[in-house]
């Protein structure tokens, strides 16, 4: 099971006179996680590195920004792979002290920057969804709109054409409860398109 974070959290350390900010927070995908990061680097802009990872499926990066390869952003979103977050941003800004730390060093600081920040997070369990359509007579819309609110399914839109499509998601594990119970209710008047 993979886990994401309820809010940011922060930590400082500092290392031979540089220091590190260490920040953990949800992140849903790699646009918003540049965005972040140009702010941090609009707001620490005597900072000598702002060092980020991203751990968010197909959206994952890392980046070093100047610090020797390997050293910085890969050792942080190994960190995050090992706790098991998905959609998570971790970032450092780095105020560089005067001596040289050596990549071992490097590698340390970053990792225990955010190591120190999870510390103090709340995890969540990722649940997850799927999304739904399915077809219904008009005098069927109230019901559904109703058994989908009960059924804990998040409605995403609906579309009036000879009939009403209904998009919704819910957690994959109650799926195939709802689909049932939804066609039991309904007596067989749904239409399925994507297979259901």
């Amino acid at each position: 099971m993979s886990f994401t974070l309820q809010h940011a959290v922060h930590s400082e350390i500092e290392i031979k006179k540089s220091r590190f900010l260490g920040r953990v927070e949800p992140m849903a995908d790699r646009e918003a996680a540049l965005a972040r990061i140009a702010a941090l680097k609009a707001a620490h802009p005597a900072a000598a590195h702002v060092c980020w990872a991203l751990m968010a499926g197909g959206h994952s990066a890392a980046n070093d920004d100047g610090e020797p390869s390997g050293t910085a952003g890969r050792p942080m979103l190994e960190v995050l792979r090992h706790q098991q977050l998905e959609g998570v941003l971790a970032s450092v800004v780095r105020y560089y002290g005067g001596v040289k730390l050596g990549a071992g060093g490097l590698v340390r600081a970053y990792t225990d920057s955010i190591a120190g920040a999870l510390t103090q997070a709340v995890r969540l369990p990722q649940i997850r969804q799927r999304q739904l359509q399915c077809l219904a007579p008009y005098p069927l819309e109230g019901k559904l709109r109703r058994l989908l609110q009960t059924a804990d399914a998040q409605l995403l839109a609906v579309e009036h054409g000879a009939a009403v499509l209904l998009s919704f998601s819910i957690a994959e594990a109650q799926c195939a409860t709802l689909v049932a119970s939804l066609n039991e209710a309904c007596h067989g008047q749904l239409q399925w398109p994507d297979g259901d």
